[in-house]
């Protein structure tokens, strides 16, 4: 049986958002996820080697030797992984708004190829938008924190903007605040929403590593510091890294949930999706 198409282009209530995100996954997940790993895949790698990296050089490091660190391993990891991730979350961005380009597009047919040559194509705009978004989101919160937390709202759709919109990063970021402008509340818990779903999805993954960590302690407790010894935890290292990896891979839901409030913002604000549906009723007639 043909699966229901997906209209984004419509306005909805935050219940409604959370609920389609996970409509438009549940029922897309195999071309979803075949296309992440697929195109991703050169990303995931130097991600996964960033990730090593970085928990290599800081496992069990001090807290005033991880920044201070002489020989500047906390540092140099911590910027690769910075990197690493930048360059992932552009990807990850861009794989996921042009697949619901094309399914939008297509009428619920997804086009790997339209998506894959899509994502090739907004990459390194993505890539610059991250940096800037960044640096903008760090210098808000620098300034008493909620300057930053104010500037993420409408910075978290400005991907979607350049995707959908075909916009520059200047334009996008533009178009986000005049599109958050009077609905930057119910943006902020849509926004909080899907990032708690999120991150309590990821937490399952991550107990592995917390109930090794909290008998590794135990252990050291009961029987000394010298229990912890001088050797390398690899059992650390390998959960670790994993329980990340998992926690990016399953932060592509987010960037869903960001298509169908920028879907929201845009139809409430130019009623797009509204002069469609009656273009498209006057051609069938």
């Amino acid at each position: 049986m043909a699966q229901e198409f997906i209209q984004f282009k419509r306005q909805r209530e935050l219940g409604e958002i959370l609920s389609a995100t996970f409509k438009f996954l549940r029922e897309n997940y195999r071309i979803f996820f075949k296309l992440l790993f697929r195109i991703a895949a050169p990303v995931f790698i130097l991600l996964f080697a960033a990730l090593t990296y970085y928990n290599y050089s800081t496992q069990e490091m001090p807290l005033q030797n991880t920044i201070f660190n002489q020989r500047g391993d906390f540092i140099i990891s911590f910027g690769v992984l910075i990197l690493a991730l930048l360059v992932y979350y552009a990807m990850l961005h861009g794989i996921v708004y042009n697949l619901i380009k094309s399914y939008i597009k297509n009428k619920g047919h997804i086009d790997e190829v339209e998506v894959a040559a899509g994502a090739k194509a907004d990459f390194g705009k993505l890539i610059g938008f991250g940096a800037i978004s960044w640096l903008m989101i760090f210098a808000g919160t620098i300034l008493f924190v909620i300057p930053g937390i104010y500037l993420s709202v409408p910075l978290s759709i400005t991907a979607a903007i350049l995707v959908f919109r075909n916009k520059g990063i200047s334009e996008g970021i533009s178009e986000s605040f005049n599109l958050i402008k009077d609905n930057w509340w119910m943006s902020f818990i849509t926004i909080l929403c899907i990032w708690l779903i999120v991150y309590v999805i990821s937490f399952v993954f991550q107990l592995p590593f917390v109930i090794y960590m909290m008998v590794k302690a135990f252990t050291v407790v009961q029987q000394g510091s010298a229990a912890s010894g001088d050797s390398f935890d690899w059992v650390y290292l390998a959960l670790s890294i994993l329980g990340s990896l998992v926690q990016y891979i399953l932060y592509s839901i987010i960037p869903i949930c960001l298509a169908f409030l920028y879907f929201h913002l845009n139809e409430k604000k130019n009623f797009t999706g509204t002069y469609e549906t009656i273009e498209n009723l006057g051609k069938h007639d």
